[in-house]
C-alpha cells in the first residue's frame, strides 16, 4: 500500500482534484477512497492500462515562491493522481460499472471534482556524485 512507484516515461497522468463538501474531511472519505483505489489497481492493470496511483490531502500550506496567484485561497481538497499507459484505457476503466459504483460512493461527499490528463515531459532523480 505504501510502496515506491515507478512511472514509465511514455505514460499519461490523470490529476483529479476533489473538493470535499463543507465539514467533510479526508478521514471521512478514507474508506471510499481506499475501495475505489483498490478496484482500480486490482481490476485495470495489465491490459487495462493502469500503472500506479497516489492520493494526497491538501494540508493548507502553499508556496508563495512558486505561486503567481493567491495560494492562501485554496479550499480543502484531495488529489488523486493515476498513471496509465493511455488516456483511452483510463476512460474505458472509468466507464466500467465496477469503477462507477465505487466512484459514486465518494461523490456523495464531494462538492466539485475535475480530472485533467497530462503527458509526461520530464522526470528525474538526483544523481550520485
Amino acid at each position: 500500500m505504501f510502496h515506491p512507484i515507478t512511472i514509465p516515461f511514455d505514460c499519461v497522468m490523470l490529476f483529479n482534484r476533489v473538493h470535499l463538501k463543507e465539514g467533510v474531511t479526508a478521514e471521512d472519505v478514507e474508506l471510499e477512497l481506499g475501495e475505489m483505489c483498490n478496484v482500480v489497481k486490482n481490476n485495470y492493470r495489465d491490459e487495462g492500462g493502469f500503472v500506479a496511483g497516489q492520493v494526497f490531502e491538501f494540508t493548507g500550506f502553499a508556496s508563495e515562491e512558486g505561486s503567481i496567484n493567491n495560494p492562501s485561497q485554496h479550499e480543502k481538497h484531495v488529489v488523486i493522481m493515476t498513471y496509465w499507459r493511455s488516456f483511452e484505457q483510463h476512460e474505458k476503466s472509468h466507464a466500467d460499472k465496477l469503477f462507477k459504483e465505487k466512484f459514486s460512493a465518494l461523490l456523495e461527499h464531494v462538492e466539485e471534482a475535475d480530472e485533467l490528463g497530462y503527458r509526461l515531459l520530464w522526470q528525474g532523480e538526483p544523481e550520485d556524485m
